[in-house]
C-alpha cells in the first residue's frame, strides 16, 4: 500500500467518534472535521499535529491587517498575504494526489484542490474576523466575502485572484456547461463542504481500485454526518464485497435493500440478488 498509511483500528475508532460528535455538534468547526478526516488518512497526524495545523490556521490570520475594509478589501488581503506571500496555490497535478484533499497536506505543501486552498481562505480570513464564507459552485469552490449586493468572490486555486462578473460564469460553464444561477453563489454549509471534500477523496480512490480501503473510510465518514445520499449505504456494501468481507457485504446490501424496497421494488430486488451472490462466495 502506498503512502498515506491509515491509522490503526483503536486510533481510527476514536477519530470517528470525535468525527460524529462534531458533526452534529450545534455550530460544527470545519477546520477540526477537515483535520479528522486527514487523520482518518494518515496515520503519522497525530494529536501534536492536529494541534499544529490548528496554529498555522491561527498564526497565518495574525500575519493579517486589521479589519482592512469591505468585502473587497478583504479579499486583496487574503490575496496578498496566502496567494502572494505564502504561495498557496493549485495546479492540475494536484487533482492526482490524495495529499490535495488533506488539510494539514494543503497547510503544508500550499497546494491543493480548490475546495481545501478555499478552506484555507476561509479558516484564516474567520479568525481575522472577515465576512466570509464558502461558495460551492458546480466544479470548482471559491470563497466569498460580504452580503449578497456586495459580494466579493475569489479563487483560492488561482492564487486568491479576485473574480470579476464574468468569471463565475465562465468556471461553471466551463466545468459543467450549464449557466450559473444566483442560487449557486450563496453561503456552503461547513457538512456541505466536507461532505464534498469526502467526495472528492471518493472520486480519487474509484480511479485507483488498489486504494479501496481509501474509498471505504471516505464512505464511512460520509455516513456519520447527519445528512448523506442514502446510496451511500449501498456504496460501503459494494466495497466491503470488493474487500473480501462478503457476510458484512451481504447484510448490508439486505439492509439497503429494505430500505428503498418501498419506492423502488425492481432495484430492491437487483439488490437482494447481489446480496445472495456475496454469500454465495463464502461456499
Amino acid at each position: 500500500m502506498r503512502p498515506p498509511y491509515p491509522p490503526p483500528p483503536e486510533r481510527s475508532a476514536e477519530l470517528r467518534r470525535r468525527f460524529a460528535e462534531e458533526a452534529r455538534s450545534e455550530r460544527p468547526d470545519l477546520s477540526t472535521l477537515c483535520l479528522l478526516v486527514g487523520a482518518e488518512a494518515d496515520g503519522t497526524l497525530d494529536e501534536a499535529g492536529l494541534d499544529a495545523a490548528q496554529i498555522e490556521l491561527d498564526r497565518l490570520a495574525g500575519l493579517l491587517p486589521f479589519r482592512p475594509g469591505g468585502p473587497h478589501s478583504w479579499a486583496v488581503s487574503l490575496r496578498e498575504l496566502l496567494g502572494d506571500r505564502c504561495g498557496f496555490r493549485g495546479a492540475a497535478a494536484d487533482y492526482q494526489r490524495l495529499e490535495s484533499s488533506l488539510l494539514h497536506e494543503v497547510l503544508r505543501r500550499r497546494r491543493g484542490l480548490p475546495i481545501l486552498l478555499s478552506v484555507v481562505w476561509m479558516e484564516v480570513a474567520r479568525r481575522a474576523g472577515a465576512p466570509v464564507y464558502g461558495v460551492a459552485l458546480p466544479g470548482h469552490f471559491v470563497v466569498g466575502f460580504g452580503p449578497p449586493d456586495e459580494q466579493v468572490l475569489v479563487d483560492p486555486f488561482d492564487g486568491g485572484r479576485v473574480l470579476t462578473g464574468g468569471d463565475a460564469e465562465l468556471l461553471v460553464t466551463g466545468a459543467t456547461g450549464a449557466s450559473l444561477h444566483p442560487s449557486m453563489l450563496g453561503p456552503a454549509d461547513p457538512l456541505e463542504v466536507v461532505l464534498r471534500i469526502l467526495n472528492n477523496v471518493r472520486a480519487w480512490a474509484a480511479a485507483r481500485p488498489e486504494r479501496s480501503d481509501v474509498s471505504l473510510w471516505a464512505v464511512e465518514l460520509s455516513l456519520l454526518l447527519p445528512s448523506h445520499p442514502a446510496r451511500l449505504r449501498y456504496e460501503r456494501a459494494q466495497l466491503l464485497v470488493q474487500r473480501g468481507d462478503f457476510l458484512a457485504g451481504a447484510g448490508e446490501l439486505e439492509a439497503y435493500a429494505d430500505v428503498v424496497v418501498s419506492v423502488d421494488e425492481p432495484a430492491a430486488a437487483r439488490v437482494r440478488q447481489q446480496a445472495h451472490a456475496a454469500r454465495a462466495m463464502l461456499n
